[in-house]
């Protein structure tokens, strides 16, 4: 057997990834770049085939990544960092497992690194109210960016979500936007009539002037004309909260939890929101709800007098 059998695995097994899972492009580069690891891991033991990895190559290749840093800082890798290679690497054995090139799955004895689940830090309305108002609607870009963030606290959409969008994915009349998530996955969600007025203005107004030779169908554009990036998005984001007051960090992604821990508070029913986020499982929207107990909980502790902790003396 050549010695570069693993590598023309893990190449059928991204061939797979694409063809039948449609995960995206960021998805992707994520298991080519920790396979190609794991397979330069393996052939330093002498490991040319899947079939003759076992349980204690996995361990010992689980334990590098743990132990190792990244990045100028050095960095050591989080647990979350550790788990998403693991679970590339449990994925393509699987799936050589499926297609009878290996006879079994290494990895099926092997514990995935403990998680903390921390618990998301949504604004307050005030803050999104002060963040929203932050920008200049006298200007092209302060028009797109208007409607960039009530489109983002309005309907909930990622920000890849939203910077994917082109012009034929809404309907302003109808009040709804088309969206493309995770693993293509198309869901329709309802916008309100603030995001539909600033979009409406965008449209009109900005968008024109922005648009140039290499505009194509992309809804929000940069002043090149091209379409605007995940993390010119991110960027403007910041720099809002920054001109807003709000003294901590804020993101395309923040805005989400925001608009999920607002709807819960609100009184919407969590299946209802699953759907509105595009969650595959109710188990992951259900964290905001902890959030809203967090947030009751505070408010309890707060005005209900007999809540706080006293002398200890009863009369």
């Amino acid at each position: 057997m050549s010695d570069f059998e693993l590598d023309r695995d893990v190449e059928r097994f991204l061939i797979h990834l694409t063809v039948e899972r449609g995960l995206a492009t960021n998805t992707l580069a994520a298991y080519r770049r920790d396979l190609r690891r794991y397979v330069r891991f393996l052939r330093a033991r002498g490991i040319s085939q899947a079939g003759q990895v076992d349980d204690v190559a996995v361990r010992s290749f689980i334990a590098s990544v743990s132990a190792s840093t990244h990045g100028p800082d050095a960095a050591p890798y989080k647990a979350t960092s550790v788990s998403r290679v693991l679970s590339a690497v449990r994925s393509f054995h699987r799936f050589m497992v499926s297609e009878g090139i290996a006879p079994d799955d290494p990895t099926s004895e092997v514990v995935r690194p403990r998680i903390p689940r921390p618990l998301p830090h949504p604004l307050s309305v005030e803050e999104v109210r002060r963040l929203i108002e932050a920008s200049d609607r006298s200007t092209p870009t302060g028009l797109r960016d208007r409607a960039i963030l009530e489109l983002l606290y309005g309907s909930g959409v990622r920000v890849s979500e939203l910077t994917g969008l082109d012009v034929d994915d809404l309907d302003l009349e109808g009040g709804f936007v088309r969206v493309v998530g995770k693993g293509g996955k198309e869901r329709e969600v309802p916008i309100g009539r603030h995001a539909q007025h600033a979009l409406s203005s965008y449209l009109t107004r900005a968008r024109p002037g922005l648009a140039g030779q290499r505009t194509r169908g992309a809804l929000f554009l940069n002043t090149r004309g091209g379409r605007l990036s995940r993390q010119a998005c991110a960027k403007l984001l910041a720099a809002y909260a920054s001109r807003a007051g709000i003294d901590r960090r804020a993101s395309p992604h923040d805005l989400r939890h925001s608009f999920a821990t607002h709807l819960l508070e609100g009184g919407a029913d969590v299946r209802v929101v699953q759907e509105l986020l595009g969650h595959a499982s109710v188990a992951t929207t259900q964290i905001y709800t902890l959030v809203t107990r967090e947030h009751l909980r505070e408010v309890y502790y707060a005005a209900h007098p007999r809540a706080r902790g006293g002398t200890g003396k009863e009369r």
